[in-house]
């Protein structure tokens, strides 16, 4: 009994899908700006790429990671040691009051590049349907293996995030590039190449009706408030949504990549939104940051990024579900806020890629909502009771999709709010007839 029990794991691994292909990879090379090149071998497709190159500590999900749109333009490096052991699923779902349309974060994956320690030649899951090297050249996503990813890690910890070149095949014996050769891809609107360009609508029997402004939404964002009720009408990043808000219950704003600056056109609507409209607002990530920026607050650049599952924030206010001096376990995705507490006698650390520059005392009517327990920067901020409004913003993401679901009852609780006003100016015939009178969104049936 005992030898059998030995050797079930051996079989088990033996009926693993091995990857299809030749045993004898390519070779390629990662060159970084900052001046070191980590030679390896490559796995996925053979074409040659600039980004910047940031690491992910995740454990699991890498599937989610890559096709997440916050990860556009960047050379993504897995500080796990073994990644595709349980292969790619198909990425098809339907769309219905339950799902939209992907199993993953989007179609396609979103990262620009991979880069791993040691890429599983054999992956096991029973719903894996290819492998991690046939997904990426699918795509046309380089990817590298057999490079030493924790001095990577270490050196992107210390220096911050760093522009990078992935060469493949026979252009690794190519000379690195130039300072001047680098492309950095923050200088582009990275929003408006992941955002939708036309109106699309989900769940259309739900009984609230949320707009979504999409600056690169995770489609796990999308499952979360349909599958609690709410019919999605999915608006591009920059839509005036002034015009159309009358019919809505609630705005959500989402994930998204890159710069926030450049969406300024999208904070300045939400100034004006903020201003004249008394409906919920809720905002992720990317989302959380034009809130900020809307609210009065710069956005600037920082030297460090948090991405990642299980990073710690305690809430400094209540909300819904949320209750103050709890600690939560989060994730994180791409930036984080960074806010000058020396108020309250923290040390901060300016660990973060894009942050609010935020003093004391807060803009009237705002008041910081989460703090990351690591480095005391803000993860959120939220509307005060006397400003009359209902407006949340946080940096990490309760739907996690991998990760902790420690918060994830904040979609909940932003769904019981649309539904609590909802009611209220039901009562009133005026409203009614303003919102018969507003214009329509002109909406696309979901693909």
């Amino acid at each position: 009994m005992l030898r059998n029990l030995i050797y079930l794991p051996r079989l088990a691994r033996g009926l693993a899908t091995a990857t299809s292909g030749s045993s004898v990879l390519p070779p390629a090379v990662l060159h970084l700006k900052s001046g070191q090149s980590f030679l390896g071998r490559s796995f996925g497709a053979p074409k040659s790429i600039y980004g910047e190159t940031v690491f992910s500590t995740s454990i699991t999900s890498y599937t989610e990671s890559m096709t997440d749109p916050s990860y556009r333009g960047q050379i993504l490096v897995f500080t796990t040691p073994l990644i595709g052991n349980y292969g790619v699923p198909r990425n098809a779902a339907p769309i219905d009051s339950q799902d939209v349309g992907v199993v993953l974060e989007s179609e396609k994956i979103q990262c620009a590049a991979v880069v791993v320690s040691d890429v599983a030649e054999k992956f096991s899951h029973y719903l894996a349907a290819e492998s991690l090297a046939s997904w990426c050249q699918r795509h046309h996503i380089p990817a590298i293996t057999g490079v030493d990813t924790r001095a990577i890690t270490r050196l992107l910890r210390d220096q911050g995030t760093t522009l990078g070149r992935l060469n493949v095949g026979s252009d690794a014996a190519l000379p690195a590039p130039t300072s001047e050769q680098f492309w950095d891809p923050s200088l582009q609107n990275l929003v408006d190449e992941v955002s939708t360009k036309v109106p699309y609508e989900l769940n259309p029997s739900g009984s609230i009706r949320i707009a979504l402004l999409d600056f690169g939404a995770k489609a796990n964002i999308l499952r979360s408030l349909v599958r609690r009720g709410a019919a999605v009408t999915v608006l591009p990043w920059n839509y005036d949504f002034n015009a159309v808000r009358d019919q809505f219950d609630g705005l959500f704003l989402s994930n998204g990549p890159g710069d926030p600056t450049h969406c300024l056109e999208a904070a300045l609507n939400l100034r004006r939104t903020l201003q004249e409209w008394t409906r919920p607002v809720f905002g992720i990530c990317m989302g959380h940051q034009i809130i900020g920026m809307a609210a009065g607050l710069d956005a600037y650049r920082m030297t460090f990024g948090n991405r990642g599952h299980n990073q710690p924030v305690l809430a400094l206010a209540s909300a819904g579900s949320i209750k103050a001096g709890r600690v939560y376990v989060t994730r994180q995705v791409v930036s984080t806020l960074s806010i000058d507490f020396s108020f309250l006698n923290l040390n901060r650390s300016q660990n973060h890629q894009y942050a609010l520059k935020l003093q004391d005392p807060f803009p009237q009517g705002w008041e910081p909502f989460f703090i990351n327990c690591n480095d005391s920067s803000v993860e959120g901020i939220k509307s005060t009771a006397e400003s009359g409004r209902s407006v949340w913003g946080v940096q990490f993401h309760p739907e996690s999709a991998g990760g902790p679901l420690d918060t994830i009852e904040m979609f909940g609780d932003f769904i019981a709010e649309c539904s609590a006003q909802k009611y209220k100016a039901s009562t009133s015939t005026h409203q009614m007839k303003t919102i018969d009178s507003a214009p329509r969104v002109a909406v696309a049936a979901a693909a």
